[in-house]
């Protein structure tokens, strides 16, 4: 057998028995590198989910103090949030494609026919548009007749 003096265990020959023993020492520590690696994607989720989670849907705690239990204690954290945080089922899907329409406390017509003030506002805002629009027409019907007259169009 020879030996190297760089302390490389590649310089000197192996045989089968040391080879193998070797090779067993890296198949113990798979397991603990892909738990690690799980952990870590289950952190990253986790901390991402609770950043983009509205304020008003979290549960038993505010969205900052999940914040902090995930990140001081990564994996039980992560799982408390997960099974006792997270919202339930489709509270974070919108109904609309404007996500300000979603807001907590936004007030939401509930039977516009009953406030006559508000339907009385909008027609009026209606009858001025819509006389506007008459006067702007008739005012280049004009000038398109001006242009016509003296040679221009």
């Amino acid at each position: 057998m020879t030996r190297c003096n760089a302390g490389s265990v590649l310089c000197e020959p192996l045989n089968g028995i040391r080879l193998r023993a070797e090779l067993g020492k890296l198949g113990v520590a798979v397991p603990y590198v892909l738990v690690g690696l799980i952990t870590l994607a289950l952190w990253v989720y986790c901390v991402v989910d609770v950043i983009t989670c509205p304020e008003h849907a979290t549960r038993n705690l505010p969205k900052i103090a999940w914040l902090i239990v995930v990140l001081i204690i990564p994996t039980i954290g992560s799982i408390l949030w997960l099974v006792a945080g997270r919202p339930v089922g489709g509270q974070r899907m919108s109904n609309t494609r404007f996500g300000e329409y979603d807001r907590p406390g936004r007030q939401v017509a509930q039977n516009p026919e009953d406030d006559e003030a508000f339907l009385r506002r909008l027609r009026e805002r209606a009858e001025s548009q819509r006389r506007e629009a008459q006067r702007q027409e008739e005012q280049r019907q004009r000038d398109q007749e001006r242009r016509w007259n003296s040679g221009e169009g």
